[in-house]
């Protein structure tokens, strides 16, 4: 992905600023800020982020018919593989857990973080369809390698599982001649 997706939104005294793109990594890195003040924690500004990420793909996913109805919803983990994101929300009175103000925790800041995340990415989206494309089909790409290593996992625990309860060594399974 060549450019990096600002969002912007402001509602009565909080602002929120978001900028995002994806790299050929698997890794997700969210870095999260408050007042400037680094919260690597994440908190409620984090979720509400994610939330809206991973719902505003999957709208979009399924509007445009890159996800068939029988198929299911992206996870958030296939949305995000890959990403790099910076959310800064800037408030009147941040509520931090803890001492260490890593991590906000004002409730009424995800809904409001994922309502302007939604909008605007929607409209990113739509403006720019083939970046889209991009983004739900590296998404798609990672859902299924998700689904295929879950599949190897389970066969691989159930062959051992089997090989595990042979007979001792002086038994044999019956045989029919």
């Amino acid at each position: 992905f060549k450019k990096t997706i600002f969002i912007s939104g402001q509602e009565e005294d909080t602002e929120i600023e978001a900028a995002m793109t994806y790299t050929t990594g698997y890794l997700e890195n969210i870095f999260t800020f408050a007042n400037t003040i680094n919260t690597h924690e994440g908190g409620t500004h984090l979720s509400g982020f994610r939330a809206a990420l991973t719902r505003t793909i999957n709208d979009y996913a399924r509007s445009k018919g890159l996800l068939k109805d029988k198929e299911e919803n992206l996870i958030g983990e296939d949305v995000r593989e890959g990403l790099v994101a910076i959310v800064n929300v800037r408030m009147r009175e941040p509520q931090f857990e803890g001492q260490t103000k890593t991590k906000l925790g004002n409730s009424e800041i995800k809904g409001l973080v994922e309502s302007i995340v939604s909008t605007r990415l929607g409209e990113y989206l739509e403006e720019h369809p083939g970046e889209a494309r991009l983004m739900v089909n590296k998404a798609i790409v990672a859902a299924r390698a998700r689904t295929a290593a879950r599949q190897a996992r389970e066969l691989t625990r159930r062959k051992s599982f089997l090989e595990s309860t042979s007979l001792p060594g002086k038994l044999a399974d019956c045989s029919l001649t």
